[in-house]
């Protein structure tokens, strides 16, 4: 896969789209071993297909990162956690993973709370989906549940008086992500890693048709 022909748009849509569930990668691969780019084109390139591969990895330490800053301050952890929540949502996999998960908690106490919180039908005209495909967690829109966890997220961290806090957190987890992605060499498991995701999307979109 030529990831220097790759957006950041496409970038973008991919991390949405990919599944998240898959756990981090080894430490020992993770720190293996580290070159400078030989060029700019080489190192966008593997900035993209490292911030691809090692997702799960960079994820976690950031929010490592976000709940080392606040030890000492209870309301920003719980802040942090919201907000990291809220991002996850914007993935379809853990969206809907999560959806699942909590109804099926809920079906054990309450069968009908359950059956509200199922999404709706999309209508299907000739074999395929009669509009674009919308995200639903719990019965409800995605975007009411990230628009709630946000809110709640921000409110906490203006309670905590830890804006400051997280914005340098935050800048030094998105800078240590930066720096990885740019000097870890990609193995041949990355390059197979993307082929195989490059693959799923031409056979989910052979699939459509």
């Amino acid at each position: 896969m030529d990831w220097g022909s790759v957006t950041a748009e496409d970038l973008m849509d991919a991390l949405r789209e990919v599944d998240w569930s898959s756990p981090p990668r080894p430490f020992s691969e993770f720190f293996s071993r580290f070159t400078l780019p030989r060029s700019f084109p080489k190192w966008n390139s593997r900035l993209k297909c490292n911030l691809y591969y090692y997702r799960t990895n960079y994820f976690i330490l950031v929010v490592v990162i976000l709940g080392l800053g606040f030890l000492r301050r209870p309301l920003a952890l719980i802040a942090a956690a919201l907000t990291a929540l809220s991002i996850a949502f914007l993935n379809d996999s853990f969206a809907g993973t999560f959806s699942e998960k909590v109804t099926r908690t809920v079906r054990r106490f309450s069968p009908h709370l359950a059956a509200k919180m199922r999404p709706p039908l999309t209508p299907v005209i000739r074999g395929r989906p009669s509009a674009k495909r919308a995200i639903y967690i719990c019965g409800r829109r995605r975007w009411v549940f990230v628009s709630i966890f946000s809110t709640v997220s921000i409110l906490l961290w203006l309670l905590s008086c830890g804006l400051l806090i997280v914005l340098w957190a935050f800048s030094i987890g998105l800078l240590a992500t930066v720096l990885h992605a740019s000097f870890r060499t990609p193995n041949l498991k990355a390059r197979l890693n993307t082929f195989r995701e490059e693959f799923r999307q031409v056979w989910r979109n052979y699939s459509d048709l």
